[in-house]
């Protein structure tokens, strides 16, 4: 949804400086908006109006591309690049590195479902990653963030990993930016009146989580070469160890399954890799075929068992990525990088 940066709605209204004042006066702007069940930010009874909080930053985002998906299995998805930006506010000041994904996913019926993942490096040198998840009714220009944070506990910053926060998050088309403010809720609770969002009937969700699915490997489908830049170190955090290996572009070749396939590893994105009793890769980018078609995958899962959840165009010529299920090799060593094949799953 692209909106100017004044834009108000059930969102809740945007403010000036390092926060925001309070909510406007209508009812739609001032209610809690409770999340389909499928998608509930880890705030299932509602995300309250989160200008009732107090401020903790705004966050100008910078972007760069842009890649309309189309109309995939779960909605129509908009995919934009995060190449930079600035955080402020009392307790913290931050730079967002190059390389977020701003993953906006519009339902049949007009609602919004969002998710950003950002990695920043705080004033003190802590880095963070910040994977936030929003929501919007149908038609509202703001949409309603609940951001997590992953900081070491050894930081000063440690508090974003227990707090209770939400936000709002404008998208400036015209300025190529995007505007996070972001406030303490723990005071503020989910009261009425509530708006209740309801995803279309007969259309997969998409999951927060990864898949857990599991499967032998059957009819090889592509295969990618992936270019990584170096690894960043979240350290010891609330849910284990944190390393992130940004991925900078690569190559895609067809298989037996999709032959005509082939493209480019588009550069952006990372393998957020958890590290704890056993290591657990979550990685997240997205292809971009000779032909014009953009494919959103998630690959996660442990060591030798990772299950990707490919997105593309319903309609395309890939669509099949939609539709069936698959596995993924482990990543081998390749030139500036690594490689992997995905196989149709059996």
């Amino acid at each position: 949804m692209e909106t100017g940066s004044s834009s108000s709605g059930s969102g809740g209204s945007v403010g000036t400086g390092g926060g925001g004042g309070g909510g406007s006066s209508g009812g739609g702007d001032e209610a809690t908006i409770v999340p389909d069940p499928s998608w509930t930010c880890g705030m299932p009874g509602g995300i309250p109006l989160p200008t009732l909080g107090e401020p903790v930053f705004r966050a100008t985002l910078e972007l760069g591309e842009t890649h309309d998906v189309g109309n995939t299995q779960f909605g129509h998805r908009r995919l934009r690049d995060v190449k930079g930006g600035t955080l402020t506010g009392d307790k913290i000041q931050a730079t967002f590195l190059t390389g977020g994904l701003d993953l906006e996913l519009t339902l049949s019926n007009g609602s919004v479902e969002l998710e950003e993942i950002n990695i920043l490096r705080a004033s003190d040198g802590s880095l963070i990653l910040l994977r936030s998840c929003g929501v919007a009714a149908a038609g509202d220009g703001v949409v309603r963030v609940v951001p997590d944070f992953e900081v070491a506990q050894s930081s000063s910053l440690a508090w974003l990993n227990t707090g209770k926060f939400a936000g709002t998050r404008v998208v400036d088309a015209a300025a190529g930016t995007i505007q996070l403010d972001i406030y303490d809720i723990a005071d503020v609770a989910a009261g009425e009146p509530k708006i209740q969002l309801k995803d279309p009937e007969g259309v997969p969700n998409q999951s927060w989580e990864c898949s857990t699915a599991t499967g032998a490997r059957g009819s090889s489908v592509f295969t990618e070469t992936v270019t990584l830049g170096g690894s960043i170190s979240v350290g010891a955090s609330k849910r284990g160890t944190r390393n992130i290996i940004p991925i900078t572009g690569g190559t895609v070749t067809g298989g037996m399954l999709l032959s005509g396939l082939s493209g480019s590893v588009l550069p952006g994105g990372a393998d957020y890799q958890l590290i704890g009793a056993s290591t657990v890769l979550d990685a997240r980018y997205a292809l971009a075929s000779k032909d014009g078609e953009v494919i959103v995958v998630r690959n996660c899962g442990p060591f030798g068992a990772l299950i990707p959840v490919f997105e593309t165009r319903a309609d395309g010529p890939y669509a099949i990525l939609n539709t069936k299920q698959y596995v993924s090799s482990d990543p081998g060593g390749a030139a500036g990088g690594v490689s992997l094949t995905f196989y149709e799953r059996r």
